[in-house]
């Protein structure tokens, strides 16, 4: 898409040099003391941020059900404090090793939103997010947790950003019905397609591999890697048809993915989502489609079958007997 970065400025903060605690002419008993107690300091202070940061009042609210951020607090520490941390600031002890890194719950800046750029993200967009997980991440699925715990969890994870408790989520992005998927709407979502630049970081195929691609940075200044469409049929934040047109005109904050609901029509938005479909050719829609030109081209399944070799042809018998 464009490269119209929205990034959050926020100063960022300068940490001290660290200076040594255990010197070399210290006895080894001094020298474990002083580790010891600069361990037990830095916990003190950890907990210390994490208990007046939090505000356990916190709820979220799912249908019938209500979350609540006492109880999300241990399942946090027991599944997400790894990699979003103890603060909840997407520096947990995994986080290094991670691309993407976590999110940071302390920003209040969500990928997933049904809510216009710049906003807080409803309860159910969290919910969803915690349940779906995230596609080309390390964020994994919680499926396995409870309704009511994922609830849980959602409150807890609002409590790490005050915004939370100033503000209210915008009114959602309306998502109209969707319009016929013809060829004629891939030929305009094609050309939209160029027209809106979205392959300078997307690519002539899609493929995440646009010219602008290799400098694309976060929020953070951290490089960031266009969607592959040619991956699967799943995307960052959902995988049907109206999860693809809300992402056009929510965008991504954080990201370089804008919101293009003021640039993009309605009706234009669903013939960008049709001809991007046309790029998501799994295995399945691979053979699904060949079966459909054979039928249509006899002649090309004669020609493949005499390029065939006397392998392949004993290996599709095989398959056949079987």
């Amino acid at each position: 898409m464009q490269v119209q970065r929205t990034t959050i400025c926020q100063e960022r903060a300068r940490r001290p040099r660290s200076q040594a605690i255990c010197r070399e002419r210290a006895a080894p008993r001094q020298v474990g003391a002083r580790c010891l107690r600069s361990l037990v300091i830095l916990s003190a202070v950890l907990l210390a941020a994490s208990s007046g940061a939090v505000s356990l009042a916190q709820e979220s609210h799912i249908g019938n059900l209500t979350g609540n951020a006492k109880r999300g607090k241990q399942l946090y520490r027991r599944y997400c404090e790894g990699c979003h941390g103890i603060l909840g600031n997407g520096q947990g002890e995994n986080a290094i090793h991670l691309d993407p890194r976590p999110r940071d719950f302390t920003a209040g800046v969500y990928k997933c939103r049904s809510t216009p750029s710049g906003s807080l993200p409803y309860d159910t967009d969290l919910f969803e997010t915690i349940g779906r997980g995230l596609h080309a991440s390390a964020m994994p699925s919680w499926f396995a947790l409870t309704r009511q715990e994922r609830v849980d969890l959602c409150a807890f994870v609002k409590a790490f950003c005050p915004r939370f408790r100033e503000e209210k989520p915008a009114p959602p992005v309306p998502i109209p019905p969707e319009t016929a998927n013809t060829s004629d709407s891939i030929v305009r979502g094609k050309q939209l397609f160029k027209k809106m630049e979205c392959w300078k970081c997307h690519g002539q195929e899609g493929r995440g591999d646009g010219p602008s691609a290799p400098t694309l940075t976060d929020n953070k200044e951290r490089p960031i890697v266009p969607y592959d469409f040619t991956t699967g049929e799943r995307f960052k934040c959902g995988q049907t048809n109206e999860d693809l047109y809300r992402i056009f005109m929510t965008g991504l904050d954080g990201t370089p993915m804008p919101s293009f609901q003021e640039d993009l029509k309605p009706d234009q938005a669903w013939d960008l989502v049709h001809f991007l479909r046309t790029l998501q050719v799994s295995p399945e829609k691979q053979m699904s489609l060949k079966q459909i030109s054979l039928r249509k081209h006899p002649s090309a399944k004669h020609n493949e079958q005499a390029m065939a070799t006397p392998e392949s042809k004993k290996q599709d018998e095989a398959r056949n007997n079987n």
